[in-house]
């Protein structure tokens, strides 16, 4: 990857910017709003929010008020597992594009595998979502669609009834959770891996040996992560909303790892905190 701008080819044939914005945290409000603006002005054309972050609005109005034509910028939401169902999922579609300003979506997922609302007959009601998805891609109305936090268990138990295979499956990869063998799995069935918390919700800014790194290659620890993701071919989604953080999350181009280096990160563990086991977690 040598810029900001340069994609990914998603398996239905779609591009995807290789660094996406993150929102997880972000306020729907002033903050929001410059926050997206900051990135979008920085260079950013792949945004990333979801239903349940409340933040659509902000989004959405940053978007539009941007003045970047709707069709350069790449643009992601989140179904919330208390919408799951196929009337209910389409029903939440409608209130997310509704509250982004946006005819269409470029990337809908499903954020988690085994919601509590429906922990007794997750299977069931998966297949359901994912028919209702699979139509408003069929429509037009998204352009690629996915999962988030899906294990190989759970993408196993979708593609009994899926038509389409994910596009996406957004999860946590960090320094110290690498996740090897679900990520083989979906590079073996073509599903792009997007990264989220790719510096570790902040943990990586303590680990002596990217400390190490970052020193040897003149880059923030933040820049080098980063930069590790696009080694390891994830699509990172870093997050912030202040400016000079925006601004250094997007100088990654002019340096390389070294596949020794590479290496040593991917090494580490237990760095960045326990991941959420998605089949036990309290929402």
């Amino acid at each position: 990857m040598k810029s900001l701008t340069d994609s990914y080819t998603l398996n239905n044939g779609t591009s995807i910017p290789c660094i996406g914005f993150g929102t997880w945290q972000t306020p729907n409000d002033i903050i929001g709003y410059e926050a997206v603006q900051n990135a979008l002005g920085t260079g950013y054309r792949h945004i990333d929010t979801a239903a349940i972050y409340g933040n659509e609005e902000s989004v959405g109005r940053a978007i539009k008020e941007s003045g970047i034509p709707r069709e350069e910028i790449f643009l992601t939401s989140k179904l919330w597992g208390d919408d799951y169902g196929y009337k209910t999922t389409k029903q939440a579609f409608q209130k997310s594009i509704d509250k982004l300003q946006v005819s269409y979506l470029d990337l809908y997922l499903m954020h988690w595998p085994n919601p509590l609302k429906h922990r007794n007959n997750w299977k069931r009601v998966n297949a359901g979502t994912w028919k209702a998805i699979e139509e408003l891609y069929d429509e037009g109305k998204i352009k690629a669609i996915g999962v988030s936090n899906f294990m190989i268990h759970h993408l196993e138990e979708l593609f009994k009834t899926a038509r389409i295979v994910p596009m996406v499956n957004q999860i946590k990869l960090c320094p110290g959770d690498i996740k090897s063998e679900l990520a083989d799995y979906c590079r073996q069935h073509d599903i792009l891996l997007e990264a989220y918390s790719p510096l570790g919700t902040g943990k990586v800014f303590n680990v002596p040996e990217i400390k190490v790194l970052a020193e040897k290659y003149d880059r923030t620890i933040g820049q080098v992560c980063l930069r590790w993701s696009l080694e390891r071919g994830y699509l990172p989604l870093p997050k912030s909303v202040t400016p000079r953080y925006i601004e250094e999350n997007t100088k990654l181009f002019d340096f390389n790892l070294s596949p020794d280096d590479v290496e040593i990160i991917a090494g580490l563990t237990d760095c960045c905190g326990k991941p959420s086991n998605p089949d036990t977690v309290a929402w």
